[in-house]
């Protein structure tokens, strides 16, 4: 729920505050968006670059209240739909209403990433397999089946595919990093076992590379 993502650092600005003050805030937390906020009424989100645009560097906000973003999420929407308003409207800070339209806090995308990190288990003990196969090739289901044949759960599943191609990489995150004989079966099986992570610093790498990739695909 995006109640349970608000940020605990992100400040809110009022209408009455200028256009540097909000500067000043994005330059501290790293973010283009501040929410405007009068008195737990929400107004609507300013931008850096709404800021420069108008130049409202010096004035107060209030003089452009009605140009500011008014994107909200409510307090029991999931996960992915706040990722998703996120990434179509390319903004770093989404405010959370309640039901009867106060603002409770803002959410940010690293908020967003930290809890996508919890939900994949990406930090629970075990390896990851990095299976290569065309789109026509892949089952849930026969994947699933060989890898728990041998006695090994997965944990979160991933699929990395790239636009255009009809090759997608599916990550497994499993709850052993004793891999070979999953690894075996797999390639009974004709499958393309195409990177194996079993040691904790490998493991570290691929999970910045994937953080990296979801901060790119948000685009922010």
């Amino acid at each position: 729920m995006a109640e349970k993502l608000i940020s605990d650092v992100i400040p809110s600005v009022s209408s009455s505050e200028t256009g540097r003050k909000a500067l000043s805030h994005m330059d501290v937390y790293r973010v283009s968006h501040i929410p405007v906020v009068d008195e737990a009424k929400y107004l609507g989100l300013v931008s850096d670059k709404l800021i420069y645009d108008l130049n409202l560097v010096e004035a107060q906000l209030s003089t452009a209240i009605d140009k500011l973003n008014t994107t909200h999420a409510h307090s029991d929407q999931h996960i992915f739909e706040l990722a998703i308003v996120m990434y179509k409207l390319k903004i770093s800070v989404l405010p959370v209403l309640d039901e009867d339209h106060y603002y409770l806090g803002a959410i940010t995308l690293y908020d967003l990433a930290r809890r996508f990190a919890s939900l994949f288990s990406l930090q629970e003990v075990g390896g990851v397999l990095v299976i290569e196969m065309n789109v026509s090739d892949y089952s849930v289901a026969q994947i699933s089946q060989i890898v728990e044949s041998n006695d090994v759960k997965i944990l979160s599943f991933f699929i990395d595919r790239k636009p255009g191609s009809n090759v997608l990489d599916v990550i497994l995150k499993l709850d052993s990093d004793e891999l070979s004989g999953v690894v075996q079966a797999l390639m009974r099986y004709d499958y393309k076992v195409k990177a194996i992570y079993q040691d904790r610093s490998m493991l570290n790498d691929l999970y910045q590379d994937r953080f990296d990739q979801f901060m790119k695909f948000m685009n922010i």
